[in-house]
């Protein structure tokens, strides 16, 4: 890349905000603009980039060389309307990632609907732990980098590869794992069998010499092996038709499991990982499997499994209220609940309180009696208001539907709004030993640190 001043519609976003810090690394002026203030924004302004706030044509100025802008900018919007109009080159978020990839001999991708950012991270512990000094970029703060990104100086780039908008298309990779398939971001993709086309095109494009890691349990996960040049290694947590199945499953008292690798019949190695959940023994098989066709030693990359203790926003622990945990989860679609809900729930406690966030009207829309079902496992939950993100409620949805749906399967359930009214329900009901969990994408988050920010 030769541009010099790269500015970043959306840079305050998980993704937008590694991409800006690995180009001031590599020496780029970066300026950028979100539409509210929020952390990582604070952070980057800290680093002493430049970020506007709201989105006006005035912030596009002629010393601009290049315009990066996310899949859920419109053609509408003032800055993106002015680049054009300035005759700045403008590219959306995921082909800019692409062009980065170009710039590795080795670039590793995690892709599925769920896992893609734990995944990511557990194979970016282990190589970390090698010391192989790779280059790093997925969608949350992992402790052991310090961040969402690291800058590193050999031929490896990890990145999380999201499918939403085809982005992942764009990335030139040489392996690549897939967590699983299933029904999410309809709004563009409208079903589930062009999701699973998305995917096919996707991995087609891995080379001979490269390295397609599967769940054998996702059947249309599994299906991919039949559209990829590469070398393909499955993953099961009971099929022993899998190159690598787990036995001896247990739990300790947090709910962290513990297994042992087997490649066919063959013993491999125990695990012992230090986050909570079933659904996190399939993430670390495959990072398992994929880091062992890079040549890293058994040892090492159990160590560097063990290391993980999670993302930010993965069933992340922020503290106490009156008596009872509190953790914030990223949990979005009903099948990241349901996991979630099974692992967490496996700690010690009195009662649950789960405070829920639908992302996007589209996805309420689709899910609404699932995500009913997968919230049920908790005793009490507050439904607040739907993050809208990038949509108009063209569906005619309201948070209160949810609540409906869930009174009627037997639930204590309530709609609150206001922040300030939520924490003072809780503290007129939560009890000492009991648990509470925030759960979205959006700005539920902001609950959890407000409960605990006494």
């Amino acid at each position: 890349m030769s541009k010099k001043h790269v500015y970043m519609i959306g840079i305050g976003g998980i993704s937008m905000s590694g991409i800006a810090e690995i180009l001031v690394n590599y020496g780029y002026t970066v300026s950028g603009s979100d539409m509210t203030e929020n952390e990582m924004v604070r952070h980057l302004e800290e680093e002493g980039i430049k970020v506007n706030i709201g989105q006006v044509s005035e912030n596009i100025t002629n010393d601009i060389d290049l315009v990066v802008y996310t899949a859920a900018i419109k053609d509408t919007n003032p800055e993106l309307v002015k680049a054009r109009e300035l005759g700045i080159e403008c590219v959306e978020r995921g082909k800019f990632l692409g062009e980065l990839t170009e710039n590795f001999k080795d670039c590793i991708g995690v892709a599925g609907t769920h896992g893609k950012t734990t995944t990511s991270s557990m194979v970016s512990c282990v190589f970390v732990e090698a010391g192989v000094d790779p280059s790093i970029q997925i969608g949350a703060n992992l402790t052991q980098i310090g961040g969402n990104y690291r800058v590193g100086k050999s031929d490896y780039f990890i990145i999380e590869a999201c499918e939403y908008m085809d982005s992942f298309q764009n990335f030139k990779q040489r392996s690549a794992i897939i967590t699983n398939i299933d029904n999410d971001h309809l709004d563009y993709f409208k079903n589930i069998d062009n999701i699973s086309k998305s995917f096919e095109k996707y991995v087609s494009h891995l080379p001979e010499n490269g390295l397609l890691v599967l769940n054998m349990d996702n059947e249309r996960c599994y299906d991919l092996r039949n559209y990829t040049k590469a070398s393909v290694i499955t993953v099961s947590e009971n099929n022993k038709e899998a190159d690598y199945n787990v036995k001896n499953i247990e739990y300790d008292d947090r709910g962290c499991p513990s297994y042992d690798i087997y490649k066919k019949d063959e013993f491999v190695i125990r695990v012992k990982l230090n986050v909570r959940g079933e659904h996190n023994i399939l993430n670390s098989l495959e990072a398992f499997a994929l880091c062992s066709w890079y040549g890293i030693d058994n040892e090492t990359i159990v160590k560097g499994l063990s290391s993980f203790t999670g993302a930010s926003r993965r069933m992340e622990y922020k503290g106490q209220f009156n008596g009872a945990n509190v953790y914030d989860d990223y949990g979005h679609h009903p099948t990241e609940i349901e996991a979630t809900a099974n692992a967490i729930l496996k700690e010690k406690h009195n009662e649950s309180y789960a405070v829920f966030e639908a992302h996007t009207y589209s996805r309420f829309y689709e899910h609404v009696n699932s995500f009913a079902k997968s919230l049920t496992k908790f005793d009490h939950i507050i439904v607040i208001d739907i993050y809208a993100a990038r949509e108009e409620n063209i569906y005619g949805v309201k948070p209160e539907d949810l609540v409906d749906k869930l009174v009627k399967l037997g639930k204590d359930a309530i709609y609150i709004s206001d922040y300030d009214e939520i924490k003072k329900y809780l503290k007129e009901r939560v009890k000492e030993g009991d648990l509470i969990i925030t759960l979205g994408a959006g700005n539920v988050t902001k609950v959890a640190s407000k409960l605990v920010e006494d």
